[in-house]
């Protein structure tokens, strides 16, 4: 489940990268040429994928240290 969950979230940042990609390419085209937005799209997508597996890092680091300090978790 965690690998489809992981597949889901690098397809859904490779799709905002190619979003991002798209308003560039289309508000400023002297900047990013349509020949390049292949590559830019792609690039952004994994910068975005980064980021937001930083921030999942992140999160996970702040959840685990909030936790440990006050009571322990009830399941």
């Amino acid at each position: 489940m965690a690998l489809i969950r992981e597949w889901v979230i690098f397809a859904l940042c490779l799709g905002i990268g190619g979003h991002i990609a798209l308003a560039f390419v289309l508000h400023a085209p002297d900047l990013w040429p349509w020949s390049r937005a292949g590559l830019y799209g792609l690039l952004s997508g994994l910068a975005v994928y980064v980021m937001v597996q930083l921030a999942r890092w992140l999160w996970h680091l702040l959840k685990n240290n909030s936790s440990s300090d006050s009571q322990p978790r009830r399941y």
